[in-house]
């Protein structure tokens, strides 16, 4: 991939194919059928396990009344548990360089995911925020490493059979089928148990999950053995190097931050829910399961209507949607207005996702597929992390805890996208057939 040459690459081959038949490449069905039931196990243990799952809530809510901290406090103790998330192109780079008892991929998801497991069974005695970080910080580090290499497969098999958005629709659905089950069971343990208790409980039970991935890595993976070699490693390096000098790729990169980096109004939310819209925790987690609800909703939508859409315009219409959907929240009064504006907002973060999530395999370069599909999405987290740190800052200190302000300033960031969707040249092929586009 470093150089030009007349080889063809496999996203051209795999469109050689598609040409020939009509259709999607020719591929083998059993191996999709299998890997579509690997990508949803991991994404349900993914739902449940991050920070933003079954945990959540617990975790919000313990901070908040177990131990006083306001909405900044907690949004900075949450954003330690991006750090994992951020540095995910390491992950990549290790596994696309370094095989692991003959394995590039699955020996990792099986530590990393065993990793998660002792990591959550701690969280689930602790109430000092010092451990409790530390072992949070670990349970990241777990989920993460796992994503990252579940993203290398996504990425090698959806160039390899031409499926890539088929392949990440799966992921999405079933990480918001989890969230659903995560939402109410989050909610309902705060109303039912002590901040603690509800804390402990969450934990143990997200402790039990990676034991599924451990064994779908295993059952549902097929991937040959291999060892370090020189001829190989340097093919690897050149791809690594590939990446780095892909013009269109950084465009990608700083495309997907810009988008990404808009105030978010997450934890003001939640505090403004609970301190002045009197909803019960109950509820709060029943409206979290409604977005979910809605991103499988968008998932079904995506996969009937939308899949053959172009990139370019999948993009621009996540952008209006979201742009809609962010003002919108200006109209939240009541139980009735937050389940309507939650399910549009999770049908809305659904596309959005999708949309750039395929731009970002579409164009992650082959033989550092790993490393540049995770820089891709760790742009993503970084921006997501540093757009709520900010966004909670505006809300307490700029904007005295009214949330009208902080809605109308992210709602403009997210418009702003409109004007950036050009620069990626998205009616041109992705760059898999020349690393060194310009």
């Amino acid at each position: 991939m470093g150089d030009k040459d007349e080889t063809p690459t496999v996203a051209a081959r795999m469109t050689d194919v598609a040409a020939s038949t009509g259709g999607a490449p020719l591929a083998d069905g059993g191996a999709i059928r299998r890997l579509m039931l690997f990508f949803g196990i991991v994404y349900v243990v993914e739902g449940l396990g991050q920070t933003g799952g079954l945990i959540a809530q617990p975790l919000t809510y313990f901070l908040k009344e177990f131990h006083g901290w306001t909405p900044v406090q907690v949004t900075a103790f949450l954003t330690l548990f991006n750090l994992p998330w951020v540095i995910k192109p390491l992950y990549g780079a290790v596994s696309d360089f370094v095989p692991l008892f003959g394995y590039r991929r699955k020996t990792y998801l099986v530590l990393a995911n065993l990793l998660a497991i002792g990591a959550f069974l701690w969280v689930a005695r602790e109430t000092d925020p010092g451990a409790l970080a530390f072992a949070l910080l670990l349970t990241a580090y777990g989920m993460a490493i796992s994503s990252t290499l579940c993203g290398a497969l996504l990425v090698e098999n959806g160039q390899k059979f031409g499926v890539s958005g088929r392949f990440v629709n799966q992921q999405w659905l079933w990480f918001n089928i989890a969230a659903v089950a995560a939402g109410v069971a989050g909610g309902e343990l705060v109303q039912r148990l002590s901040a603690a208790g509800a804390l402990h409980a969450a934990a143990f039970v997200i402790a039990v999950a990676p034991i599924a991935v451990i064994w779908g890595t295993w059952a549902l993976v097929d991937e040959n053995k291999t060892s370090i070699n020189l001829p190989e490693l340097k093919n690897t390096f050149r791809g690594l190097v590939a990446a780095f000098h892909n013009r269109r790729l950084w465009l990608v990169t700083l495309f997907l931050f810009l988008y990404y980096f808009s105030p978010g109004f997450g934890t003001p939310l939640f505090y403004y829910m609970t301190d002045q819209l009197k909803f019960s925790q109950a509820y709060i987690g029943i409206l979290g399961s409604i977005s979910s609800g809605a991103w499988i909703l968008g998932g079904v939508l995506y996969n009937r209507y939308l899949d053959h859409l172009p990139s370019k315009t999948l993009l621009n219409l996540s952008i209006a949607l979201g742009t809609l959907t962010t003002a919108s929240f200006l109209l939240l009064a009541s139980e009735t207005s937050a389940a309507i504006l939650n399910f549009c907002s999770g049908l809305s973060a659904m596309l959005a996702t999708v949309s750039t999530l395929r731009v970002a395999a579409e164009f992650a370069p082959e033989r550092s597929e790993g490393f540049a599909f995770a820089a891709l999405t760790s742009i993503i987290n970084l921006a997501q992390a540093a757009g709520e740190n900010v966004g909670s800052f505006l809300y307490q200190h700029a904007f005295s805890n009214d949330l009208t302000p902080l809605i109308i300033v992210s709602a403009a960031f997210t418009a702003f996208a409109f004007v950036l969707v050009p620069l990626l040249r998205l009616d041109k092929s992705p760059p898999a057939a020349s690393a060194t586009d310009t």
